[in-house]
């Protein structure tokens, strides 16, 4: 009888600590998504400058202009972590043909605040990226805390459900910044 209840009771510890260890791993990856959250809300009031910078210099480039602050509104629009990553990367691209408008104008690649959005947009691309590997780090640590045995039976039993991951769908630039000061990559 006493070998039952302390048997009983040392599944109820183990599950105890395997359920606070789920929930630090959650609040880690809901912690690590609000960085990166602040870091693209960052990018996002970005984009308004740069585009008025540019399109003092280039009125004649209208069509990328437009693209990137529609493309913006998209990424800003999107809550879903797979359909945000594909709005933010489509974003990026759209960010490197702007940047890429300064090449044919050498006015505006000498203007103080075009280089420091330039500069800034660097700075942001930057944390971004480390908060892209924190946050996928964070996530991969939870799914397999949430997929391993035994802590799956606890989180199957409190709801704890996966994560996605937010990255780019190309892997070989998931994980580089996207512009550098002069040129785009």
């Amino acid at each position: 009888m006493y070998i039952l209840l302390v048997f009983i009771l040392a599944v109820a510890a183990a599950a105890v600590v395997l359920y606070n260890r789920l929930i630090r791993s959650r609040n880690r990856v809901d912690g690590a998504w609000s960085d990166i959250d602040v870091q693209l809300q960052r990018r996002h009031d970005l984009i308004p400058r740069l585009v008025t910078a540019v399109d003092q210099y280039a009125k004649y480039e209208r069509s990328t202009l437009e693209a990137v602050t529609e493309l913006r509104a998209e990424a800003m629009r999107v809550t879903d972590v797979d359909a945000r990553g594909k709005a933010e990367e489509e974003l990026s691209t759209g960010i490197q043909r702007l940047i890429a408008l300064a090449e044919n104008y050498p006015d505006l690649k000498a203007n103080e605040n075009f280089l420091n959005l330039q500069n800034e947009l660097v700075e942001t691309e930057n944390y971004l990226q480390f908060a892209r590997r924190y946050y996928n780090g964070s996530v991969r640590d939870y799914n397999t805390m949430t997929e391993t045995v035994p802590s799956n039976i606890v989180a199957g039993t409190f709801g704890f459900d996966g994560r996605s991951f937010f990255q780019k769908s190309s892997d070989d630039a998931a994980n580089v910044p996207l512009v550098k000061l002069g040129s785009v990559e």
